[in-house]
């Protein structure tokens, strides 16, 4: 159901930003398939039939796809200390910290730029932005000031940054390279946090955590275009693969006593399954292969692994600690994940979900950036490549 001033026009706007149906690989699943119950989890995963013509958002992510800028970049995990003031940097080869250094208040996420030519950590409190160099792995200059970064977007397009000014209920939308303010967006909606964008680009999906509401902002106008109530708390945002369909993961839901990823048409945006997971569902993140979605349940001590393809929960791995962000190593064989609340950092085989490695970081380490990744740019977060 959408509500706001426009609703009555929502769900057939952007009707030609989706993917035609008549699209070649383009098939919706079936009601009954969204409601059908998980199948027992597996310990490992077994992959599903994927049509090769049919659309993949996520096609230039694969193993191997680095784009020129990238592939200059060493490879490490950055790792913010929300409760802190820096970066950690982390070897992922020896599993180990090499590095850490000041950027300000409250730093809460390490975002790629949309060129990938650098990574900024978003200071909450500090009001400012600290490039990092990906070359090198060390600050590259001086602070940025901006107001309030809780997180940092980039539209497909590359035209703008969108600032997420939580505490601020604004999305500011400024240049994406000199950070300079282009347009301050108001929001109707508490804690506004987390978003993705459509597949050709021309809105976004955000989520208000603390008022159980989606945001659909037109970017061709850059206007608020209406709001989808979802209930619960709902976190971070991916669209699937296809293109057809938002998963938001959400902390809780009251009215189904349980945390899981819930399901929202792309085209309508109403609300059209729930896939129940561990407790505190939190972030999102697209396999290498593109065939898999991981969420990882916070308070829960797992992550959950979703198969595009059916709609289903096939596996579930145990955390010993809280996985909260994170990313997928460029290989694809490793998911690293932060544990906000354990002041660890988790690395998990892809392959069997088994844990690799927990490594001590800081108070509260938070939006974990693993860099490079494949992609041809940057959308932002913790490395959301398209």
């Amino acid at each position: 159901m959408l509500v706001g001033g426009v609703a009555a026009t929502l769900a057939v706007a952007d009707q030609h930003d989706f993917f035609s149906e008549d699209e070649p690989g383009l098939t919706v699943p079936r009601a009954s398939q969204l409601a059908a119950p998980a199948q027992p989890p597996s310990d490992r995963l077994q992959p599903s039939p994927w049509r090769r013509g049919g659309v993949d958002i996520y096609a230039h992510t694969r193993v191997g796809m680095l784009s020129p800028v990238a592939r200059r970049a060493r490879y490490l995990i950055y790792v913010p200390d929300s409760q802190g003031n820096g970066v950690y940097v982390i070897d992922p080869k020896r599993y180990r910290v090499i590095d850490y250094y000041d950027t300000g208040a409250q730093v809460q996420h390490v975002v790629p730029a949309w060129d990938e030519r650098n990574l900024y950590a978003t200071n909450d409190q500090g009001n400012s932005l600290t490039p990092i160099n990906p070359e090198t792995g060390k600050r590259a200059g001086p602070n940025i000031p901006v107001t309030d970064p809780y997180n940092m977007y980039f539209t497909p397009d590359g035209r703008h940054a969108i600032v997420v000014e939580e505490a601020q209920g604004l999305l500011a939308f400024r240049d994406p390279r000199t950070f300079a303010i282009q347009k301050q967006l108001p929001v109707n909606c508490q804690g506004v946090d987390h978003m993705d964008f459509s597949a050709r680009g021309r809105f976004a999906l955000a989520s208000c955590e603390f008022s159980g509401q989606m945001v659909k902002i037109d970017l061709r106008r850059e206007k608020v275009a209406g709001y989808v109530p979802v209930g619960g708390s709902p976190q971070d945002v991916k669209l699937s693969p296809d293109g057809h369909t938002f998963y938001v993961a959400n902390r809780y839901l009251p009215a189904k006593q349980a945390s899981g990823v819930q399901l929202i048409n792309a085209r309508t945006l109403r609300v059209t399954g729930f896939l129940p997971t561990r407790l505190d569902a939190h972030g999102l993140y697209v396999s290498r292969n593109t065939r898999y979605l991981y969420v990882s349940n916070r308070a829960g001590g797992a992550v959950s692994v979703v198969d595009f393809a059916t709609r289903r929960i096939v596996a579930v791995w145990p955390v010993p600690g809280t996985p909260d962000m994170g990313g997928v190593s460029p290989d694809g064989k490793v998911l690293w994940l932060a544990g906000r609340y354990k002041g660890q950092v988790y690395a998990i085989s892809t392959r069997n979900g088994h844990l690799l490695a927990s490594i001590p970081v800081g108070v509260s380490p938070h939006g974990l950036c693993v860099w490079p990744q494949p992609g041809r740019y940057s959308t932002g977060h913790t490395g959301v490549m398209r």
